[in-house]
């Protein structure tokens, strides 16, 4: 099984998905070199990527910055494969949307500029989302990985994180193009609301916005609906990707969607302490998110290993084990 084995880089590791990659690729028996943010005041504690199994002797980690896109080449250099999961967030718009959106494409372009000079890379794997999909001007019920969401709708609407889709939208578009123009061997993964366990420091935002009336707070979606997939699968899709002999373009990678209700009713049969209002939840009906189908992604071998239970039952032992609930 050593065979297919080598180096593979994964940028953003210290995010929820980089970080679980990480982990499951040390797992694998891989060579991880991984990317983390400049920390001039060394406040960052990297014992939740060093202390994994198989690290002190096959994870390298690099100081990265998508601001300055050559800082990846010493990461990128001997990898056979490349996971970009690195991503400006800006949430709170502290930045113009212009200014975070070309930030992540010139990253991502200058990744792929590093992966085409290292001589040894022969496949990259970039990290999309959802809301490079779903956002179009007429609703669908159903969309697969074709759809493209309308960034000018994005600026005119400014649903919640409009500027993190446009980003995710132009970038993923770019990268395509990049590939296809150079040569280089691109394809895209699609995650949606991803949930499950997280070995990163801070309770990541997808597990936050799902669980939010679990933590006092309203549906900042206001969606009736919500589409998931477990982190773990997540990451093995990436893994899979990696290694599929002839994959093309995007891939969603989402395996459920259930509204409100259903997660409310779900969450309060396994946990009854919990108390919520399922009438509470109900009032979330104004944004029907479309179901999000993997069809392409399972048509191509690729099967989804965790239930819906499963995904909530890893999420919230996970927070409750971390102090967060």
């Amino acid at each position: 099984m050593e065979e297919g084995k080598g180096s593979v880089c994964v940028t953003g590791g210290s995010g929820f998905i980089g970080s679980w990659i990480v982990k499951r690729l040390l797992e694998d028996g891989y060579t991880v070199h991984t990317t983390i943010r400049p920390d001039p005041d060394a406040k960052g504690d990297l014992s939740f990527l060093t202390n994994l199994p198989g690290a002190s002797e096959k994870l390298k980690i690099f100081i990265a910055d998508l601001s300055n896109p050559e800082s990846f080449n010493e990461a990128i250099e001997g990898c056979f494969g490349v996971l970009h999961t690195a991503t400006p967030f800006d949430i709170e718009l502290k930045e113009p949307e212009e200014v975070v959106t070309q930030r992540s494409i010139d990253g991502a372009l200058g990744i792929l500029k590093a992966c085409l000079n290292s001589k040894t890379v022969k496949r990259v794997v970039y990290t999309s989302s959802a809301s490079a999909v779903y956002r179009q001007e007429k609703e669908y019920d159903v969309m697969d990985e074709s759809y493209w969401s309308d960034e000018n709708l994005l600026r005119d609407l400014k649903p919640f994180a409009w500027a993190y889709s446009i980003s995710k939208t132009l970038t993923e578009k770019a990268v395509l193009e990049f590939g296809e123009k150079h040569g280089l061997d691109v394809v895209t993964l699609i995650p949606t609301f991803v949930l499950g366990p997280f070995i990163c420091p801070t309770l990541p935002s997808s597990v936050y916005v799902t669980l939010s009336f679990l933590f006092g707070e309203k549906n900042p979606f206001g969606a009736s609906r919500l589409h998931m997939v477990h982190v773990d699968d997540i990451a093995r899709a990436h893994i899979f990707l990696l290694h599929h002999p002839n994959p093309k373009g995007r891939y969603n990678c989402s395996p459920f969607i259930a509204n409100v209700e259903e997660i409310a009713e779900l969450i309060t049969a396994k946990y009854p302490n919990f108390q919520i209002s399922v009438d509470e939840v109900k009032k979330f009906h104004d944004v029907k998110l479309p179901h999000l189908v993997s069809k392409k992604l399972m048509e191509a071998g690729f099967e989804f290993k965790y239930s819906m239970e499963e995904m909530f039952v890893d999420a919230i032992e996970c927070c409750k084990q971390k102090g967060y609930l």
